[in-house]
């Protein structure tokens, strides 16, 4: 494959900002992911008009800046840049100045790339991650850097469309509300079906007002230098009968009746394969992270809240009890721990928080990690159509990307569930010759 090849760059501002916020404060839910890198996600369609009309890119282009600009007039956050004030005590506060000071916007091309090119191969291609801009960015560097970039890659017969956005801005929930909202837009609507709610004054007043943390803990990461991990990233489909079938199982094995979920249940299996096959020692302890929406959980959120609203729970077992006992009993321990994120354990996080900082980056969340899972199949990634048709597949970008990262998304069919894993190439080779795991693998992986 060849390289990529830079077309243009420039700033899109919100043409007619609505409703527009001067300053938002970060909570908590923001603050903690400060040390992380952007979300990165995008779309892929196939398109073969793109190669017989050279002027049909450049309408491509217009078209998807134009509509940018138009969804942006109503989410001033996006257009802004991160503010910091530096208080007496050596601590720092952080807030949103919705400046609309303006996105990224890229246009590039990869001339001998086609749509088999990306979806084909068993491991995604590394040509991937050029597509996404604000490579290797830390959301504390968004007071320098644009809090939205999006890239649009032309390919031979397809074109895709990734976007970045600051983690400390929001979170998967609201980078997909915003994803949908720019569709409405392209479509032609003038107005949201569902307006984003940036108020962060909620359980009481004190959310208000600025959050204060040791400024050393920005100034430690400044000086760090981290190799990243050799990983290969592969998509594994699992359709809806497949998942059906290891609920029923799970919740058989523990005697209870559809209290877990079928996306426990598939991501219990997983984390039982990455387990059996990474060879872990019987005693050693292993942990799964989920990042545990709050939206549903606190009544003072309404559905629209636009920010970050969630928190990591972690499932700990010794990898001989997490083997031995089935799938049921790991899948049952993934649910009391999410059960247990009430709205009581809510508010004292938030309140906590505050007297003991702690920043999160995705490949530390705690010891002897094994999987920590972001995004969610609820989030409708097929279903809108901009003019561009379906699109083909989704990818996640190079960003927060190590040993053990997996991205949930819904498949293409009804039911069915994507899973994209980061993990080695030994890895890999071991779970493909798990018969256990890849006879629920559809060969469309």
């Amino acid at each position: 494959m060849t390289g990529i090849r830079l077309i243009s760059t420039s700033i899109v501002q919100a043409a007619n900002p609505k409703n527009q916020a001067q300053k938002i404060e970060l909570t908590p839910w923001d603050l903690q992911f400060l040390l992380a890198e952007y979300i990165q996600r995008g779309l892929l369609f196939h398109m073969p008009e793109l190669n017989q009309e050279e002027e049909s890119e450049t309408v491509l282009v217009h078209y998807v800046k134009t509509s940018l600009s138009k969804a942006l007039d109503h989410f001033s956050p996006l257009t802004g840049r991160l503010a910091t004030i530096e208080h007496d005590n050596d601590t720092i506060s952080f807030s949103i100045d919705c400046n609309n000071t303006g996105a990224l916007f890229v246009h590039a091309t990869v001339d001998e790339v086609t749509t088999q090119d990306i979806t084909q191969p068993v491991y995604v291609p590394s040509i991937v991650d050029s597509f996404f801009p604000l490579h290797g960015v830390k959301n504390y560097e968004g007071t320098i850097k644009p809090l939205l970039a999006v890239q649009v890659t032309r390919l031979v017969d397809g074109v895709f469309i990734s976007v970045s956005i600051n983690h400390s801005v929001i979170d998967g929930a609201s980078f997909f509300h915003f994803f949908s909202s720019w569709l409405e837009i392209a479509r032609g609507s003038s107005s949201l079906s569902k307006p984003p709610n940036f108020q962060r004054c909620f359980l009481n007043a004190t959310n208000c007002h600025p959050v204060r943390i040791p400024n050393s803990y920005i100034k430690q990461i400044e000086n760090e230098f981290n190799v990243p991990s050799p990983v290969k990233v592969r998509v594994f489909h699992f359709t809806n009968e497949v998942i059906a079938k290891l609920k029923e199982k799970a919740n058989a094995e523990v005697g209870i009746k559809n209290e877990i979920s079928s996306l426990q249940a598939l991501l219990s299996h997983f984390w039982r394969s990455v387990v059996r096959n990474k060879k872990i020692d019987p005693n050693e302890e292993t942990s799964y992270c989920l990042l545990i929406g709050a939206r549903q959980r606190l009544q003072e959120l309404s559905e629209g809240y636009f920010g970050n609203a969630l928190q990591v729970g972690t499932i700990t077992m010794k990898a001989k009890e997490l083997l031995d006992h089935g799938l049921g009993n790991t899948a049952w321990q993934m649910n009391k721990v999410v059960a247990s994120y009430n709205e009581e354990t809510l508010r004292n996080f938030l309140e906590s928080w505050k007297e003991c900082p702690k920043l999160k980056r995705m490949s530390n969340m705690v010891r002897n990690i094994a999987i920590v899972t972001s995004d969610s199949p609820r989030f409708d990634i097929y279903g809108g159509d901009a003019g561009l048709g379906r699109p083909v597949a989704i990818r996640s970008g190079p960003a927060n990307k190590f040993d053990g990262r997996i991205t949930v998304h819904c498949g293409v069919e009804k039911g069915s569930i994507d899973i994209e894993v980061c993990l080695s190439l030994e890895t890999f080779q071991a779970m493909e010759n798990d018969k256990e795991f890849m006879d629920t693998v559809s060969i469309k992986s």
